[in-house]
């Protein structure tokens, strides 16, 4: 299983115009051959004191995979090749952490 955590830092005040990108590709994402799970995640309202914020024009994208290789599929479909070009310039900073379950 493979596991991965994207961060996304908008450029101030485009995370909506990203988010609504990556909403629309979220099906043909889901419907990829070994997609376990995939969602965007926001800071949560009302978190106990423990919470450390993201901000305003941050998310988070947790995926998981079956394996490897439809990880690397995943990265080189053509509406994930789509999404990246259509939200580079909305984009300050992506850090993505590919991972190995224990």
């Amino acid at each position: 299983m493979i596991q991965v955590i994207a961060i996304i830092h908008a450029k101030p005040g485009m995370r909506s115009k990203i988010l609504d990108f990556l909403h629309a590709n979220v099906p043909k994402v889901r419907a990829e051959p070994g997609c376990v799970e995939y969602m965007a995640t926001v800071d949560a309202s009302g978190a106990p004191g423990l919470q450390t914020p993201i901000g305003p024009d941050s998310f988070i994208v947790f995926e998981r995979w079956a394996d490897m290789p439809s990880f690397q599929a995943h990265a080189d479909a053509p509406h994930v090749i789509t999404y990246r070009q259509n939200t580079a310039e909305f984009i300050a900073s992506r850090t993505v952490h590919v991972l190995s379950a224990l």
